[in-house]
């Protein structure tokens, strides 16, 4: 079976961290433990950390900063050559560009307004939709 690419939103990780029975959470647990193959930039990886540090979520900083530590040790680093303007938010272009340069099957967000249905290969899915789907291939 050939491994799942995916990109995931911020508001993913940021999710993942406040309810840890969530779909969410599930789906970093499986980048994490490379069930799936998480792509980030070094754009998302500052957004990554930058949101959750704000004080609102009150998430601490060691465990802001395993996280990173995880994430870093558990995704592939890309650096897309290709700067977009598709979104509204002139930030989820990021997103975009990564699932571009890394060929991701899924772009994992919260907001799927913010994103078109699809960006040339990625299919934009929430959390729950990209678990429904790919579950069923994990226990193959």
């Amino acid at each position: 079976m050939r491994i799942v690419r995916v990109v995931l939103d911020t508001n993913v990780i940021v999710s993942a961290h406040l309810n840890a029975e969530g779909y969410e959470r599930h789906v970093l647990d499986l980048a994490l433990t490379r069930k799936l193959r998480v792509y980030v930039s070094p754009e998302i990886l500052g957004e990554y950390e930058g949101v959750l540090a704000r004080p609102k979520f009150g998430i601490g900083r060691r465990q802001i900063a395993a996280s990173m530590r995880l994430m870093r040790n558990s995704a592939k680093l890309i650096r897309p050559l290709t700067r977009l303007h598709i979104a509204h938010d002139e930030s989820d272009n990021r997103f975009l560009e990564c699932a571009q340069a890394a060929k991701a099957d899924y772009l994992v967000t919260g907001n799927k307004r913010d994103f078109p249905n699809k960006w040339r290969r990625t299919q934009i899915v929430n959390a729950r939709e990209l678990l429904e789907w790919i579950v069923p291939l994990l226990r193959r």
